[in-house]
């Protein structure tokens, strides 16, 4: 995420949704008519979503899963309704936090972004200062301790950094910063990479299955969406009208 509070689209967020290959998903939509303002993919399996915009604000969570200890089977809730609880509200809204496992919930607006984290034990919340950061499952990394994030953030940093203009394709709105986000420079068993492909030792898939772009301005929330980050011309501009 790259936060610059005088740039002509203040917050910019890259994500990359990594899950098993056979959990079936919809790409980004209005799949909600409890959030009829949200927009965002849908997991078919527990019904929520892993990014929320909200195109009228302009809004977007995200989020990414942690560790730390898991919630008691018996009262565990869906992390996917986080991100449309928190981008209605604009923060992460008073829950019962012990039913949910681990997680990172990013929070962007144009007025910046904020990062809630809960191990399973406890809650930290961070505002995340102008620059450009990363968050992995470990968190928000702040140094090069984390491969990924030692590899792409300096590669990030060097690439011109996208600003608003009305219309046109994600390759000539995003530039660089598409080529980036959904190409595979390393493979995908790599700890560098950014795409990531791991076959279990029970035969199931885990893998980088789509990328988002999405950038906030005053004038409004523009939502990039790739289902097949293998192939870029996969890549399309969501309707948020």
């Amino acid at each position: 995420m790259s936060v610059a509070p005088e740039a002509s689209a203040p917050v910019l967020l890259a994500g990359v949704r990594d899950e098993f290959v056979t959990r079936p998903w919809m790409s980004p939509a209005r799949h909600w008519p409890a959030h009829p303002g949200l927009i965002g993919g849908r997991d078919l399996e527990a019904g929520g979503t892993w990014l929320a915009a909200d195109p009228a604000v302009p809004r977007v969570a995200a989020l990414l899963n942690g560790r730390g200890a898991a919630a008691p089977p018996a009262i565990r809730r869906s992390r996917g309704e986080l991100p449309l609880l928190a981008a209605e509200a604009g923060e992460l809204p008073p829950l019962e936090l012990r039913r949910y496992d681990p997680f990172h919930l990013l929070i962007g607006g144009i007025d910046g972004a904020r990062l809630w984290s809960w191990d399973g034990d406890r809650l930290t919340e961070d505002k995340l200062p102008p620059g450009l950061h990363m968050v992995v499952n470990s968190g928000w990394e702040r140094g090069d301790g984390d491969p990924r994030t030692a590899w792409f953030l300096p590669r990030f940093a060097a690439a011109p950094r996208p600003r608003w203009r009305e219309g046109g394709s994600p390759a000539r709105f995003w530039g660089e910063w598409l080529r980036l986000s959904s190409t595979a420079e390393l493979p995908g068993d790599d700890p560098r990479a950014l795409l990531v492909r791991h076959t279990l030792p029970d035969g199931r898939v885990f893998a980088s299955l789509s990328v988002t772009l999405v950038a906030l301005a005053e004038h409004g929330l523009r939502y990039d969406f790739c289902p097949l980050p293998d192939d870029l011309s996969s890549w399309h501009q969501v309707d948020t009208g």
